[in-house]
């Protein structure tokens, strides 16, 4: 056999995935649902539920949390599960628990829609329909929306940014249990504005990994685009912080406090569209 033949049977090999042992198993779904990120987006809605008026318990404080994260993590799973050989032509996510196939995809899916499945029905028996109903939303819009939007139009920052304001309300709505409240609407906007600023900063360091994968952002599509939306939503975070205290939710300490931060960070989103701006006139 010849080095030809010897590199496409290496190639062409196929390898059956072996099921993990049972040990692994809780590593290998922390690493599946994104326990970081997932924790991350818990405490939005536990903060959302601390500010919101009317009255609260531990324990439907810990089945909003709960019921929150495994919607969290249900979504971020199925869209690893979807994802797979895209994450596998980028550096950052090639590594992935499933692009190393240390899951199945059926496996994988399996657990994400089980999980899922759990949170929407602990948030429904233990908090209310309404919150019920935003985190099983939250999982059709970032399983089903956001993530095949991903690759056919810079829109799906936009989808994302509504992914990421929902579950500050979900906390709020588990007190209020009404949507018609306007200071949850407020809360979602905050989480909504303040993530085009963060988002679109990471994708114009990573832009020559997405890129690579197909996938349509800002960062990669139209530059300009990308550092003017991050100068513009982080303005935004202005009147929205100051509309928090306007509703009776904080003092107005919290207008004050929150100035200096938004003032910091829309100076970061200045200089970014600067800079950005300058290269793009420049390539032009």
């Amino acid at each position: 056999m010849n080095d030809m033949d010897q590199q496409q049977q290496r190639v062409t090999k196929y390898k059956m995935i072996e099921s993990p042992k049972l040990a692994k198993l809780p590593l290998l779904y922390k690493e599946l649902i994104k326990a970081k990120l997932a924790g991350l987006v818990a405490l939005t809605a536990m903060a959302g539920y601390a500010i919101a008026p009317g009255e609260s318990s531990v324990v439907t404080l810990i089945a909003t949390t709960v019921g929150t994260g495994l919607c969290i993590g249900s979504a971020n799973s199925i869209n690893q599960w979807i994802e797979t050989p895209y994450d596998a032509q980028m550096l950052r996510t090639r590594n992935r628990v499933l692009g190393r196939r240390a899951l199945s995809q059926t496996h994988a899916f399996g657990f994400g829609a089980l999980t899922g499945l759990t949170g929407v029905s602990l948030l429904a028996a233990c908090v209310n329909p309404i919150t019920a109903a935003l985190g099983a939303a939250n999982i059709v819009l970032y399983t089903c929306i956001y993530t095949p939007m991903k690759r056919t139009s810079i829109a799906n920052t936009w989808a994302g940014a509504v992914v990421g304001a929902i579950p500050p309300m979900m906390g709020y709505t588990a007190v209020t249990g009404t949507l018609a409240d306007p200071g949850a609407w407020v809360l979602g906007g905050l989480l909504y504005a303040w993530q085009f600023p963060h988002f679109n900063a990471l994708a114009w360091n990573l832009r020559a990994d997405y890129s690579k994968a197909g996938y349509r952002m800002m960062a990669v599509t139209d530059p300009k685009l990308n550092a003017r939306v991050s100068l513009r939503y982080s303005l935004a975070m202005f009147p929205l912080c100051a509309a928090v205290p306007y509703l009776g939710l904080t003092s107005w300490w919290f207008a004050a406090d929150s100035t200096v931060i938004n003032g910091v960070m829309a100076y970061g989103a200045y200089r970014f569209w600067r800079n950005r701006y300058l290269i793009c006139i420049e390539v032009l």
